[in-house]
């Protein structure tokens, strides 16, 4: 098979010599001792639980322990991988391949953002020759504010609504440790997390220079007004959650690029909906796609047909839209 790019459980490239290297999953049909793993960040739809050695950050890694318990991953290098910061979440990696042969340079972004926000610097785009990018808001409807209008427009509702206990749903890795800092800089003096969040933050702070000063809520608490509980996404419609909100009074408020959408509230059970998130948004993604500048374009995740197709008629780029288990471009 000629080398290239496919996506099976991960995305999967070949290089000249018949070498494979598989970013955010396994290579079909093979150990993963037959291939070299990658992994972007630490998000669990991007974590490998088989692996036991993989190209990734030390805090990745660190975070994929917490993460998967029966997984304690070795963190290892291959000279033709270099990591660089993707702008998703602390420790994300997006990947620059070098095929040793060819030269040929393959940039698998993972999940990435451009901006910067708050304790995160945003992903510098290098050139490359083939780009695989993820494209969740690759539609021209997510056009996002900048990050510090939203921001701006957080800290004025959490202001105005200093006087009631307000519950805030984010994702427990990236957007809670967001949040945090977010409260941090507002007159909430008491702020309360999760078990899980509280152990992904113990992470963090020991690889990164941050400090998160929230409190793990227990069965124990009494929540006051002017308190805050962040709370992973998912559970915004647990049972013990809406006995809380009802017992409290509180505000709940969710924040996603999907807030974009007048359903979000809707949809997620909650008061309010801010956006706030970790994706390039569709006008990013273009940034980045002509900041690289490569021969061709891999989309995958989220609108990868409706980004492709613009892609090639606004920009003139070769692109594919990728499919799990294509083998040869006339597959795509």
């Amino acid at each position: 098979m000629a080398p290239g790019v496919q996506l099976r459980d991960g995305v999967e490239i070949e290089f000249a010599s018949g070498e494979r290297i598989v970013c955010d999953g396994v290579a079909a049909g093979t150990s993963t001792t037959e291939v070299t793993t990658v992994v972007s960040h630490a998000h669990g739809d991007h974590l490998v639980d088989t692996a036991s050695e993989i190209v990734a950050s030390e805090l990745t890694a660190a975070l994929a322990s917490v993460r998967q318990s029966e997984c304690d991953p070795e963190t290892i290098t291959h000279p033709a991988v270099d990591l660089i910061p993707a702008g998703h979440i602390a420790g994300s990696r997006a990947v620059l391949l070098t095929d040793p042969e060819t030269d040929r340079r393959y940039l698998y972004t993972g999940d990435c953002r451009l901006s910067d926000r708050l304790y995160l610097d945003g992903f510098d785009p290098v050139d490359a020759d083939v780009l695989i990018l993820e494209t969740t808001y690759g539609d021209p409807t997510y056009r996002f504010p900048a990050p510090e209008k939203t921001q701006h427009r957080i800290r004025e509702w959490l202001a105005q609504t200093m006087d009631d206990v307000v519950i805030l749903f984010g994702y427990a890795l990236g957007r809670a440790q967001k949040l945090q800092v977010l409260l941090e800089s507002t007159a909430r003096s008491r702020v309360f997390i999760t078990d899980a969040i509280a152990e992904l933050n113990t992470v963090i702070e020991s690889h990164r220079n941050i400090t998160f000063h929230s409190q793990r809520y227990t069965n124990d608490v009494t929540l006051q007004p002017g308190d805050a509980v962040v709370l992973p996404m998912q559970t915004a419609r647990l049972g013990w959650i809406e006995s809380l909100v009802e017992a409290t009074d509180a505000i709940t408020a969710g924040f996603s690029g999907w807030a974009i959408d007048d359903s979000f509230i809707y949809q997620r059970g909650v008061d309010e909906g801010f956006v706030l998130s970790d994706h390039c948004d569709y006008d990013e993604l273009i940034e980045l796609v002509t900041t690289v500048d490569p021969e061709r374009v891999y989309t995958q995740h989220g609108f990868t047909e409706t980004f492709a197709t613009r892609l090639t008629r606004k920009y003139g780029y070769q692109t594919q839209a990728l499919k799990s288990n294509q083998s040869t471009l006339g597959d795509f």
